[in-house]
């Protein structure tokens, strides 16, 4: 009996080491699962399109005729075998211009990405022929790492100051400041209600109305970034996030990231640090074909026995 019972425990301890084992092997597998694709937990549309028209091969472009596979990168259109009407549209909270060297690769650029899937928010430019952004500077910012770069979190910190100046150099008679301090101390109900309404027109002053950012090679980027028509923009710099492009450049860190990477996580971290809203996939489709490209070229190397 004293036997049985310790062969029983034996065997039940086995067993519970064996469950454990078999637990901490699944989560290794998910974490490499992960490091091999970090994209993968994306609350993507489906790739269906993209994989029927991958196994048509090149197709004709709608408006300039060119062989493209998937979209043509001169037009900003899918091609004919990949419907409009099945590409994801994402809306975006503020609207957003590219600036394109004009030595960028179109067949390299990620910047098509982002107009392909927000057409109607979002504007790519070809150097030097960019936008005058002097009468709004004080609600557009760019997104470039520098020695004056901010982080997204501390936008609304700096974006009021910039607003403040702004109005101060448009008018330079100050009496109109004075009568609205002095309302704040009048208790009738409609005062109350000015000055609330005054409070709020201003605090939507303060959310960023767009953003640029600038599509080039790190090597190529000096020209555009010492543009005068660019100075004097609050400067936003992606600084936690890791590139997963295919073609990241040498001699740089990895958190320079491609165009429609820091397109995304710039709009993630502002949904959250500055919209102050939960975040549930909302701009996850910006990714659409990045991360459909990301996982043929894993494969592919994969495949190749190649890292």
């Amino acid at each position: 009996m004293s036997l049985n019972s310790s062969t029983f425990l034996n065997q039940e301890s086995h067993q519970k080491l064996k469950r454990n084992f078999e637990c901490l092997k699944n989560s290794q597998q998910t974490t490499s699962s992960l490091q091999d694709n970090p994209l993968q937990n994306l609350q993507l549309a489906s790739w269906e399109v993209l994989e029927k028209a991958q196994k048509n091969g090149r197709s004709k472009c709608p408006r300039c005729g060119s062989s493209r596979m998937f979209y043509c990168y001169s037009c900003y259109v899918p091609v004919e075998t990949v419907p409009t009407k099945e590409i994801p549209v994402v809306k975006l909270p503020l609207k957003i211009d590219i600036i394109k060297h004009p030595n960028e690769t179109d067949g390299k650029s990620t910047a098509v990405h982002a107009k392909l899937v927000a057409p109607e928010d979002v504007t790519i430019y070809t150097y030097p022929c960019i936008p005058e952004y002097e009468e709004k500077r004080h609600e557009i910012a760019l997104i470039f790492p520098g020695p004056n770069s901010i982080s997204v979190k501390d936008i609304i910190l700096h974006l009021p100051e910039n607003v403040e100046k702004n109005v101060s150099c448009g008018n330079d008679d100050d009496s109109s400041a004075e009568p609205f301090l002095k309302k704040a101390k009048i208790e009738t109900k409609e005062d109350r209600n000015l000055i609330e309404y005054k409070s709020n027109s201003r605090s939507e002053d303060t959310v960023l109305k767009k953003v640029i950012f600038i599509d080039s090679t790190w090597n190529q980027t000096n020209k555009i970034i010492t543009d005068e028509r660019l100075q004097g923009l609050l400067q936003i710099e992606l600084k936690t996030r890791k590139t997963c492009f295919w073609r990241h450049q040498k001699g740089k860190p990895d958190t320079y990231l491609s165009t429609i990477e820091a397109i995304y996580y710039f709009l993630v971290d502002y949904h959250q640090e500055v919209l102050k809203e939960s975040y549930k996939g909302q701009y996850d489709n910006l990714l659409f074909f990045f991360s459909f490209m990301y996982t043929l070229i894993k494969n592919a190397k994969n495949s190749a026995g190649k890292e």
